[in-house]
């Protein structure tokens, strides 16, 4: 269809359809399949998505500014008289041209070039050009600027708008880039409506939004006063309206989900006491406040008929343990089965370990399930959790497998959930077997910042253990140079033969496990030559699960001073002797992490210290991490420091390549939004649910599924 008065090395090729989000990109003049390809690699399928893949930064080409006025830094457009074209023999063949303008001369110069690329370039030629301004040996200089002839150019062309620069993939060219969006700003221009407003008048009002055409066309199009300081910062009132939009339909499908899983059906899981009482009489320690207060939410939604879907966070030390083990009760009571999931075999073992000591009083079968199961063994594993001879399963990523089946699962705990992927916990919420799905409760021990919880566990119920069991020592931290590495080591001496126990955690910038570990035994190897009075064991991850389990326990009982490990240490390990963390390479770690191996230490009543020791010289970002480390222990403060440095991508981890996927909202930049996005989110839901489909469509799409885990 060609739009009718759409200049015609504009138009689309072809097209059946007038919704610029149904029309293929290779709809456009000039993009085929190859290029089709490359951009589908990066989410860019139809014509509208080409109009919401916004500039990162502008060039200003609508002004020829005087040689003589230049500084170096600038990005301008100049015009001169070729004065001089000679090729130079350096470091580099290079071709120099010099233009002038009567206010100041200026060299061009080419590394690569062609003898008809010089040969055009003759003296009393004519040039315009763009490009950036350095100083060279002998003058300012440009660098293999982009240049028209002027006699080439139709009379007086210039562009009327800031010039946009997009973000790019392999093998796009920013002219393939400004083409295509230039021929898809015809199309809207031609018929506005094939970007339709899914936002009402009534709330572009209430929260001052341009409307979606305005604010697009301004983007690719920004007048030559536009501010560019704005733009670039991404705080621009056109910006912040397609952010606005992309906010409010990932809330919208969060709420979408949230509503579809209180229309499912759950078994009704009422609490007894029969297990919970003797439970609790048996425990050495009293719950806190912060932890009966998440117990009787948990209850109340255990006791519904449509799934709990509850997100319990708690900072290292807070006893969420103790809450799963409550609430796997009350699911027993009922006569149900339970799954608790961990990521990695470690954690699962310590949750087994736990479970069973508190379980076996009760007469409670605790079964254990990874993907070192085989043959027989597994096969009669699965069999007793299929007749339900089994009412608690401890496993890893081994319970999402398809031969796992269960009686009647009425409820799933997953720890650390953003270590999965979400297709990972949809397979588990599907064994529930029949019509009704398990509850599920996430456990998390990574604070996480408000902002992100608004947004990306919107789905989800929140509760927060803000309180530490009475008993827990705050760690001292201190942050020194390897340099000192012969102070910390006599440190860890002292602190053994005191008779308390220690960690030394190993990092590298290399993820490869192999590597990890080679560190970790080349320290080990150092340490017991400089400590031979200590008994020192290692752990990494390419140790036998049996091995590791051995060593662990062997720490726990005291029958080791110093424990060698990598990072697999960061999670699972509880140890009341242990009062020294000592942690190499800190900068390479997040904060959340650090903040994680922080806590396996302090476990106890006696005072404990966490040495991080880096290796100079310290980033600037570095240093602010470890300087957060050194002066807070409070989880929240350190998550919020962590997203502020890092970004949501790396503090919500897997979670985030599902479902958290911004094409214009930055959540740490776009925060501000996130109040009024919410109330626009419900307006929208209650008054003008018709519009919450095709808005949740358009930034979602294809990724729909994923959120409705």
């Amino acid at each position: 269809m060609n739009p009718k008065g759409t200049p015609p090395s504009l138009v689309a090729k072809q097209s059946e359809a007038t919704a610029l989000n149904k029309m293929p990109v290779t709809a456009l003049k000039g993009v085929g399949p190859r290029n089709a390809d490359k951009l589908a690699k990066i989410g860019i399928k139809t014509v509208q998505d080409i109009l919401f893949h916004l500039p990162f930064r502008y060039q200003d080409r609508t002004r020829v500014v005087p040689i003589g006025s230049l500084r170096p830094g600038d990005s301008v457009v100049v015009e001169g008289e070729v004065e001089l074209a000679d090729i130079r023999f350096g470091r580099r063949r290079s071709l120099l041209v010099k233009l002038a303008d009567g206010t100041g001369s200026l060299v061009l110069r080419f590394f690569h070039f062609s003898n008809a690329q010089k040969s055009a370039l003759v003296r009393g030629s004519r040039l315009r050009c763009y490009g950036d301004v350095r100083n060279g040996p002998n003058s300012y200089e440009m660098v293999h600027p982009e240049y028209q002839r002027i006699d080439d150019m139709d009379e007086g062309a210039m562009e009327t708008s800031l010039t946009p620069v997009y973000p790019s993939t392999d093998g796009m060219h920013q002219l393939s880039w400004r083409g295509m969006a230039s021929r898809a700003m015809a199309l809207l221009d031609a018929q506005p409506d094939s970007l339709p407003e899914w936002l009402p008048e009534e709330l572009l009002t209430r929260f001052r939004l341009p409307d979606l055409v305005a604010a697009v066309t301004y983007l690719h199009r920004p007048p030559p006063d536009a501010p560019t300081e704005s733009l670039q910062a991404g705080m621009h009132p056109a910006q912040q309206r397609l952010a606005f939009e992309e906010l409010m339909a990932h809330q919208l499908s969060l709420r979408e989900t949230r509503q579809r899983q209180k229309r499912l059906s759950a078994t009704v899981l009422a609490s007894t006491g029969k297990l919970t009482k003797p439970f609790l009489a048996q425990l050495a320690f009293r719950l806190t406040a912060a932890q009966q207060r998440v117990l009787s939410e948990i209850a109340v939604d255990l006791a519904q008929e449509h799934p709990m879907l509850r997100l319990v966070q708690g900072d290292v030390g807070s006893g969420k343990t103790v809450v799963a083990a409550l609430a796997a009760l009350q699911a027993i009571e009922a006569s149900y089965q339970v799954a608790l999931m961990a990521p990695t075999e470690l954690l699962a073992e310590q949750h087994l370990r736990v479970l069973c000591h508190w379980f076996d009083p009760l007469g409670i079968d605790v079964l254990w399930l990874t993907g070192r199961h085989k043959g027989r063994v597994r096969e009669q594993l699965l069999e007793r959790l299929a007749e339900g001879h089994s009412p608690l399963v401890v496993g890893t990523h081994a319970l999402f497998q398809d031969d796992v089946l269960f009686d009647k699962l009425g409820l799933v705990i997953i720890d650390e959930q953003h270590r999965f992927g979400v297709h990972q916990r949809m397979a588990l919420r599907n064994k529930g077997g029949g019509e009704r799905v398990p509850h599920q409760l996430i456990m998390t021990a990574t604070p996480i910042p408000r902002t992100l919880a608004m947004t990306a566990y919107a789905d989800l119920d929140l509760s927060i253990i803000d309180e530490l069991p009475p008993g827990r020592t705050p760690v001292a931290t201190v942050v020194i140079p390897d340099s000192r590495r012969a102070d910390v080591v006599e440190r860890v001496r002292k602190a053994c033969l005191d008779g308390r126990q220690a960690y030394w955690v190993c990092t590298l910038i290399d993820e490869s496990e192999v590597l990890q570990c080679q560190a970790a035994e080349e320290t080990s190897k150092t340490l017991q030559e400089a400590l031979p009075g200590l008994r020192i064991g290692l752990v990494h991850g390419r140790l036998k699960a049996a091995e590791k389990e051995a060593v662990m326990a062997t720490f726990k009982q005291g029958d080791l001073d110093l424990l060698v490990a990598t990072t697999v240490i960061e999670v699972g390990v509880d140890v009341p002797k242990a009062s020294l963390m000592i942690i190499e390479n800190p900068e390479r770690l997040g904060l959340a992490q650090l903040h994680q191996l922080r806590g396996r230490v302090g476990r106890g009543a006696v005072e404990s210290h966490c040495v991080l020791m880096y290796h100079p010289p310290l980033s600037q970002n570095a240093q602010q991490r470890l300087g957060v480390m050194r002066e807070t222990s409070d989880g929240f403060v350190i998550a919020q420091k962590d997203l502020e440095l890092r970004g949501p991508g790396e503090v919500l981890g897997t979670r985030q390549t599902g479902e958290m996927q911004f094409r214009i909202a930055d959540l740490l930049r776009d925060q501000s939004l996130l109040d009024e996005v919410q109330v626009a989110a419900q307006l929208l839901l209650d008054q003008y649910p018709e519009r919450v489909g095709p808005l949740v469509r358009r930034w979602i799409g294809d990724r729909q599924h994923y959120i409705n885990a």
